[in-house]
């Protein structure tokens, strides 16, 4: 019979899968990416995705949002702007208070960028078998719940 694994070697085996985890959505997220060809940074596309996603929101709210320094946002919101796919607006209640919001354009960026993603991952998807494709698709609320630092369902 063999003994459970020491509390030691169960840490190796986690760190083991970390790495396993951390390397295969790595790629699949860097091959995303590269199929949106959208010319922005991650974290560009990460804000716009954001305030598609909550509507107008302060830089605060985004920073909080996308786990990031103030700063970064700041920079990342004002190459945004002068690139026109987002702009600021004043709060009517309190006029120190700006919000971003997607422009026209920003909004066809986020969609286009969705759009060739999906259709990329849709592709390839479509070469697993039915229940290849399922069991990749039964991971998704782990995953997600994992980058929310939620804790596993399980």
């Amino acid at each position: 019979m063999t003994s459970p694994p020491t509390t030691v070697s169960a840490s190796a085996a986690v760190a083991r899968d970390a790495a396993d985890l951390r390397l295969a959505v790595g790629r699949l997220s860097r091959r995303m990416r590269q199929e949106a060809a959208t010319g922005l940074s991650l974290t560009q596309l990460g804000i716009l995705h954001t305030i598609d996603r909550l509507g107008p929101t302060t830089l605060g709210d985004l920073a909080a949002s996308e786990r990031v320094a103030p700063p970064t946002i700041t920079k990342a919101v004002a190459s945004l702007v002068e690139a026109g796919l987002v702009e600021k607006v004043g709060c009517e209640d309190d006029r120190r208070v700006h919000r971003a919001r997607l422009t026209a354009s920003g909004q066809g960026a986020v969609r286009e960028a969705a759009e060739r993603r999906d259709a990329w991952l849709a592709t390839r998807l479509a070469t697993l078998s039915p229940d290849d494709r399922r069991l990749v698709l039964a991971v998704v609320p782990l995953l997600r719940a994992l980058a929310e630092d939620e804790e596993s369902p399980a």
